[in-house]
């Protein structure tokens, strides 16, 4: 059963946005109804009440979020990470410094609940690595973004 836990980040899913690891999946909803899942893998921690993400400019995903404004992000990584976040997303870098084609999004959380079970436990999130050398070089420097942008936004 899910638990309402607030609006603030809890310590364990702070510090696995911090090591650059996670995968999120983002629900947005089109304007014609339609329920869309993407999964983001350039997360980082604003604070304890914001999110930001690095999403392609022409992703459906980030159309749906430009339109409809509220979104839900996924999580489920080891440590027993299972959260599910209600935010309201905003564009705050369009484009991003580090690819013309990425936007920054911020998104400020209205609510978290815990997807926890009492019968289940998450041991593993969704594991990746990069295909290229150029994607870890792009994929590092979003990331990178994010902080910076975390520290000044």
């Amino acid at each position: 059963m899910a638990k309402h836990i607030g609006i603030k980040l809890p310590e364990d899913l702070v510090e696995v946005l911090k090591k650059g690891q996670t995968v999120a999946v983002l629900a947005t909803y089109s304007e014609k109804g339609l329920p869309h899942t993407t999964p983001i893998q350039s997360i980082y921690p604003k604070g304890l009440e914001s999110i930001l993400i690095s999403i392609h400019k022409d992703h459906t995903g980030y159309h749906n979020m430009v339109w409809q404004k509220k979104v839900m992000l996924c999580f489920l990584d080891e440590g027993n990470i299972a959260y599910s976040i209600l935010g309201r997303a905003g564009v705050v870098r369009a484009p991003s410094n580090v690819h013309p084609l990425m936007n920054v999004v911020r998104i400020d959380i209205i609510d978290i609940k815990s997807d926890r079970s009492v019968l289940t436990r998450v041991d593993s999130g969704v594991r990746w690595s990069y295909t290229s050398w150029e994607a870890e070089e792009l994929s590092k420097g979003l990331l990178d973004e994010l902080k910076e942008l975390a520290e000044t936004l």
